[in-house]
C-alpha cells in the first residue's frame, strides 16, 4: 500500500479541523457540520456523476481509487537487468531460445513482446502493436484521473451553489437580523464542502493516478525499446547503456558521497 496517500489526505483532514477548533474552540466543529449542506454539496456531486458517466465507467471507480493507494512494483534497474539477460541468451543461442524464456516471464507485457518477436514478427509491425497497447494502457490511465477531475469539478459547482441557496433564504428573512449571521454561516458551509471534496479527495487522487499512469508507460517503454534492440541484434552493453538513459541519476549511481562531490549542483532527474 502507498502510505503516501493516506498520509496526505489525513495531514489535511487534521489541518482543517485544527484550524477550526483553534481559532474557535471545539464548538467550532459543530458550525462545520450542516446535513442539508452535505445533501446538497456530496449528494449534487454524486448525482451528477452518476449523470456524466457509464454504468461500466461508475463501477470500475473502486478499482481505479485503489490503484492510487496502492503502491507500484516497478523496479526499472531489475527490467533492464532481465532484458540484457533476454539479449545475452538471444547473442548466444538466437532468437528461438527465447520461446522457453518467455513462458517465465511476469512482466505480461514483456511476454508479449518477447513472444511476437520469437514469431518472426517484423520490427516495424511489432514497434507498431507494442506502441498501440502503450497508447490504449495510458488512454485508460487518463480516462481513470479524468473520473476525480470531473469529481473535483462538480464538488466546488454544487458548493457555490448550495451557498446560493443558503443566500437566497437568508435574504428572504431580513426582518430577523438575529438570524443573518447563523445563516451566512451555513450558507458558507456548503462552500467548504465543495472545496474538502475537490483539494483534499479528488484532485490528490486524481495526481495520484497521473504520476502511476507515468510510471507504468516508461516501464513499458523502457520494455518496448530493450525489446526492439535485442531483434536489430544490438550488443547487450549497448542495449545496457541505452536502457540506462530510462534511470533517473540516484537510481543510476546511488547516492554515495562520490556522486555528490562530481556534481554537487545538480539535482535528480
Amino acid at each position: 500500500m502507498d502510505i503516501t496517500t493516506i498520509i496526505g489526505i489525513v495531514l489535511a483532514i487534521v489541518a482543517i479541523f485544527y484550524g477550526a477548533v483553534s481559532s474557535g474552540g471545539i464548538e467550532a466543529l459543530g458550525g462545520l457540520i450542516d446535513v442539508p449542506s452535505v445533501i446538497v454539496t456530496f449528494g449534487g456531486t454524486i448525482a451528477t456523476f452518476v449523470a456524466t458517466y457509464t454504468m461500466d465507467q461508475i463501477k470500475s471507480v473502486g478499482k481505479i481509487t485503489a490503484k492510487a493507494f496502492k503502491a507500484p512494483n516497478y523496479d526499472s534497474k531489475a527490467t533492464i537487468a532481465s532484458i540484457i539477460e533476454l539479449a545475452n541468451i538471444a547473442r548466444k543461442e538466437g532468437l528461438l531460445a527465447l520461446e522457453e524464456v518467455a513462458t517465465k516471464i511476469e512482466n505480461l507485457f514483456m511476454q508479449k513482446a518477447v513472444n511476437l518477436m520469437v514469431d518472426g514478427t517484423d520490427p516495424v509491425l511489432l514497434k507498431d502493436i507494442l506502441e498501440a497497447e502503450i497508447g490504449a494502457t495510458e488512454s485508460r490511465h487518463q480516462e481513470g484521473a479524468g473520473v476525480f477531475e470531473t469529481i473535483a469539478a462538480i464538488g466546488p459547482a454544487f458548493g457555490m451553489l448550495g451557498t446560493l441557496i443558503g443566500l437566497i433564504n437568508m435574504l428572504n428573512n431580513l426582518e430577523d437580523a438575529a438570524s443573518l449571521g447563523p445563516g451566512m454561516a451555513v450558507a458558507l458551509v456548503t462552500t467548504f464542502y465543495g472545496s474538502v471534496i475537490a483539494n483534499v479527495i479528488a484532485n490528490p487522487i486524481a495526481a495520484k493516478l497521473k504520476t502511476r499512469s507515468g510510471q507504468e508507460v516508461m516501464q513499458m517503454e523502457l520494455i518496448l525499446e530493450g525489446i526492439l534492440s535485442i531483434h536489430g541484434g544490438e550488443n547487450p552493453h549497448i542495449i545496457q547503456e541505452k536502457l540506462n538513459s530510462f534511470l533517473s541519476r540516484t537510481e543510476l549511481h546511488g547516492k554515495g558521497k562520490k556522486d555528490k562531490q562530481e556534481d554537487a549542483p545538480a539535482e535528480e532527474e
